[in-house]
């Protein structure tokens, strides 16, 4: 059964292709019209608006914070009752350093704010954020999946591995299209909400 959402499907399989298909024409467009540029690096209320942008047409929780708890595996997300607070200290955290910036993305990971779509729209702020701040983005295409997947998992406890991985896929190459958009491909980073459970508040 298929996430609720404003395209009436309700297939999860359908949505998870026509969701892949929409995001990557909005990534694109944020590329492109330089909206990205327009944004402070590493807050929330900015990753908000990444996340609207890719998610408006799809979901009517787009930019919103999610109203469930969730988990995957046996990671349990930030519970619903201190998302707030915790977004709050992210914003705080400093960004000046590469070991910084991606503390500060393993954080945002642990909030996971959105009910979907949070690696998509948090690897495009990452990426704004190393930009701004070191004139350097990550080449997805170099980052090796399964090493990626199970260094995140082990990020909240041990996050030298994330940052070794990420650190070796680090180019300057900011302002080309092609380098950005591996951040969108979701055959590559798959992240369906089928994984995650919930926990609907009453």
């Amino acid at each position: 059964m298929a996430l609720e959402n404003k395209l009436g499907i309700e297939s999860s399989a359908e949505l998870a292709d026509v969701e892949e298909k929409i995001t990557k024409k909005r990534a694109l467009e944020i590329y492109e019209s330089g909206f990205l540029d327009k944004l402070e690096s590493g807050t929330f209320d900015s990753l908000s608006k990444i996340h609207k942008y890719l998610f408006s047409d799809i979901y009517g929780f787009a930019g919103e914070i999610r109203k469930v708890n969730i988990s995957k595996g046996n990671f349990r997300f930030a519970p619903l009752m201190y998302l707030n607070e915790s977004l709050k200290n992210i914003d705080k955290m400093k960004q000046s350093s590469f070991d910084e910036i991606i503390e500060k993305y393993v954080e945002m990971n642990i909030a996971h704010p959105f009910r979907e779509g949070n690696g998509r729209s948090t690897r495009i702020w990452l990426d704004l954020m190393l930009k701004k701040e070191l004139g350097y983005v990550v080449d997805w295409s170099l980052v090796d999946k399964e090493d990626y997947l199970l260094a995140m998992e082990r990020s909240p406890v041990r996050d030298i591995e994330i940052k070794h991985v990420i650190k070796n896929a680090l180019t300057d190459k900011i302002n080309d299209r092609e380098i950005f958009m591996k951040i969108i491909d979701n055959s590559y980073f798959y992240e369906g909400y089928k994984s995650y459970k919930t926990e609907d508040l009453i």
